[in-house]
């Protein structure tokens, strides 16, 4: 939007918003509704919400979470089914997780991947199996392998020839049988959204790349023929990851693609066609209105017709397949409260015709320490007024947060009604994925709590920090 356009939009010329009671739709959890002029989530008023729990608070909708995990779990059964394959669906916890959301997962059929020893447990924790969790990481210690290894953690995903060694040498060292290990490899696709969030290019920490050097060969093809021969290990298959807020299905089909030809290269090479290929995540989801989602029948049925093409060109029987959504499960289940504080209408240049354009500063009792990625990524959310209803004019606004930086943006640019002031509540959605798994106690703010809601009840899943809790570890 060019200045001018929002000027003129500031000036009066857009018309008021139409508040209509109701279902809210996209970017909103399935089920949330304007009631009384106030938003409901899982049954509950936010403002009966923010009386029992403060602000700011995570709203996470159980419901929505638990129909989300069943629509990518029947979406892929059924697509690969149809093929003569399987699929297993691995909730990934990096996203937001607690013992009771890898309770719920595991209750929607979903395995657990998680990427950090504290991840690990939480899965363990919520009474996830080991044969049912896939530990990642490209920097995993001797602590998380060994603890991976005593859990019987169904698979370690192994991200360099490095890691290879090491945990060979730990398996020799206690003397176990062999660790099941798939070698994450990066694929040269480049899908999705920032270039931080792109995981398949060459020019990262994650994997082993598949591009070929001049002899043909690969660091992705030796260290698979290298775990091949390793007795302390056992090879279950390939794993690749392209990217994150992938919104249609050509990215996952070009890197199926090159998975598929290297495990084809790796029996030529060594006689071993592994069993299984992961496909990774990054499906993506609505921010803002009027954004499309990626279908998880349509992504799942693209992926699956694309697989078995692929395979019958190589000549290779199909492996069976896993796939990893985190975000698309857990991020649109999710929305921010926060209460406004103060409002400062700032003005920040001038129009062709002589008048002002103005943004007003709308800033809440939160911030970049409860939502990272406006400020890390330029990510864009949407929010609105959420406590009632009003007839005044919508001025363009920033919402920021209370940090002592300029950085600190909730919502690059929205517009609320002109009477917003101090007291209101906003409510930010889509927030269910990396809000609080990203979460810092910058400027020693206490982080947030989780509270979920269903049928018209709240359950604190993680409990608001205090200050205590912050000075509990200062050693003084």
């Amino acid at each position: 939007m060019s200045a001018s356009d929002s000027a003129a939009q500031t000036a009066g010329s857009t018309p008021h918003p139409v508040v209509i009671e109701g279902a809210l739709g996209e970017p909103w959890p399935a089920g949330a509704r304007r009631d009384d002029g106030a938003v409901v989530i899982g049954g509950v008023d936010v403002r009966d919400l923010a009386a029992e729990h403060g602000t700011p608070a995570y709203v996470l909708d159980e419901d929505a979470f638990r129909a989300r995990a069943r629509a990518y779990r029947t979406a892929f059964a059924q697509a690969f089914e149809a093929i003569g394959s399987g699929v297993d669906v691995y909730y990934a916890g990096k996203a937001f997780l607690s013992v009771a959301v890898a309770r719920w997962a595991r209750e929607e059929g979903l395995r657990v991947d998680t990427a950090s020893g504290g991840e690990l447990e939480t899965a363990l924790r919520a009474g996830v199996p080991g044969a049912e969790i896939g530990l990642h990481g490209n920097n995993k210690s001797d602590a998380e392998l060994h603890r991976a290894l005593d859990e019987g953690v169904g698979r370690i995903i192994v991200d360099s020839m490095v890691e290879i060694d090491r945990l060979a040498a730990i398996v020799r060292e206690r003397g176990d049988g062999p660790a099941p290990v798939m070698v994450r490899v990066t694929t040269g696709v480049h899908a999705g959204g920032h270039e931080y969030i792109s995981t398949a290019h060459e020019d990262q920490k994650f994997g082993l790349s598949v591009a070929p050097r001049a002899d043909g060969s690969s660091p992705a093809l030796d260290a698979l023929v290298d775990a091949v021969g390793r007795p302390e290990l056992r090879l279950l298959g390939i794993h690749s990851h392209i990217g994150s807020q992938i919104l249609d299905a050509d990215g996952f089909r070009v890197a199926a693609r090159v998975v598929l030809g290297l495990r084809a290269d790796l029996a030529a090479r060594a006689g071993a066609l592994v069993d299984e290929v992961d496909l990774g995540g990054g499906y993506g989801i609505a921010y803002l209105p009027g954004e499309v989602p990626l279908d998880p029948a349509r992504v799942a049925g693209d992926v699956a017709t694309a697989v078995a093409g692929i395979a019958t060109e190589l000549g290779t029987p199909l492996p069976r397949f896993s796939i990893e959504p985190g975000r698309a499960i857990v991020g649109p289940a999710g929305v921010t409260l926060y209460t406004v504080g103060t409002v400062k209408p700032i003005t920040v240049g001038t129009t062709d015709d002589g008048g002002t354009f103005v943004r007003t500063y709308v800033s809440v009792d939160g911030g970049m320490s409860d939502n990272i990625r406006p400020a890390l990524y330029g990510a864009q959310y949407h929010v609105e007024l959420a406590n009632r209803v009003s007839d005044a004019a919508p001025v363009l606004v920033r919402v920021v947060g209370k940090h002592c930086e300029s950085g600190d943006i909730v919502v690059h640019e929205a517009y609320l009604p002109g009477d917003v002031t101090a007291g209101d509540l906003l409510a930010v959605p889509a927030t269910g994925a990396y809000g609080r798994s990203m979460a810092s106690n910058y400027n020693m703010l206490p982080r947030p709590p989780v509270v979920a809601v269903s049928d018209g009840g709240t359950r604190v899943l993680v409990r608001r920090e205090t200050l205590d809790d912050l000075f509990a570890l200062d050693q003084g």
